[in-house]
């Protein structure tokens, strides 16, 4: 097996997740070559790998929104040349939807992916050559290895590398030492109390440890700002890279965050780890693999501050 494609475009934890099972087929097939079609604007991830040859951008959320303008008609085009460049020896779709299905259709190769019991969309299951059965309770990242394996023929298991490697120093220098806290998600069921947010801080802060709280969007800075006044020498950081932001946390003595992808870099670098969960079940797409992490909270049962604390003691 010498050239692999992978097709896991979003998001960004899923994307994250994915990289063990990178990691895995490249420790079997020393010196394949592996390629990544991932959505653009989480494609410094697999960049950061230390397998991956090349990250093949596609803009499938943007190209829905402006079909009509020739300039992505052309942009299709030239991502559909990108694709086709190359003759694969497995093309493994590790999404499982339509959408990746298709994209999957579109490279030269033999084509994987998940059975009709195993994908997220049974439907795309048509578009694969060789389908293999992936147990749907297991956790992400167990999932994607499990189904690469299938793929590669080889038997999933053994150490859960993610394979990041990042170099540089981070956009900014907090004092050491410093925690992560990663505030912000996609739904407002997922986040977590500002006064928490803002007591954990605080004991954070009495035991010497600056709190740095990086956002996204301005509606994200704004609730980080009302967290860093709450907690008193907290640092907003301008917004950053995910290169940046991967950057900070290899720094940093610990990441805490809600259930959003930025948190699982820090479980990727090896950085002490706590997932607060809110709204969504971590059984499945929580911190996984790390050598301290630890998840708190589910569906409707969030964590108290106190827990945290104490969660957070244990990892540091």
């Amino acid at each position: 097996m010498s050239r692999i494609l992978f097709i896991k475009t979003s998001s960004l934890g899923d994307v994250i997740h994915h990289c063990p099972a990178v990691s895995e087929a490249a420790r079997h097939f020393p010196g394949a070559v592996i390629d990544w079609v991932v959505e653009e604007a989480f494609a410094e991830v697999p960049l950061l790998h230390r397998a991956v040859r090349r990250a093949i951008p596609v803009a499938i959320r943007r190209w829905r929104a402006a079909l009509w303008r020739p300039a992505v008609w052309a942009e299709i085009a030239a991502f559909r040349r990108a694709l086709r460049a190359e003759r694969y020896d497995a093309v493994i779709d590790a999404q499982g939807l339509l959408k990746s299905a298709l994209l999957c259709r579109l490279a030269t190769g033999r084509r994987h992916g998940p059975d009709r019991a195993s994908a997220r969309e049974p439907l795309a299951a048509l578009f694969y050559e060789a389908r293999h059965r992936v147990p749907r309770e297991l956790h992400a990242v167990a999932r994607n290895r499990r189904l690469t394996a299938a793929a590669l023929g080889y038997a999933a298991g053994g150490l859960c590398d993610y394979g990041l490697r990042v170099e540089g120093a981070a956009p900014i220098a907090p004092r050491a030492p410093f925690a992560v806290l990663l505030t912000m998600t996609s739904r407002a069921d997922k986040l977590w109390p500002e006064p928490d947010w803002i007591a954990l801080g605080s004991w954070l802060a009495a035991r010497g440890v600056q709190c740095v709280l990086p956002w996204g969007a301005p509606a994200e800075r704004e609730r980080c700002e009302r967290i860093a006044r709450g907690i008193g020498e907290a640092l907003v950081p301008e917004r950053m890279t995910l290169t940046g932001l991967a950057c900070l946390m290899r720094a940093a003595c610990a990441v805490v965050g809600v259930d959003t992808g930025l948190v699982h870099f820090g479980v990727a670098l090896g950085v002490p780890a706590l997932g607060l969960y809110c709204g969504s079940d971590p059984g499945q797409t929580g911190l996984y693999g790390g050598p301290r992490v630890k998840n708190l909270g589910g569906i409707g049962a969030p964590p108290s501050a106190a827990e945290a604390q104490r969660a957070l003691a244990e990892l540091l």
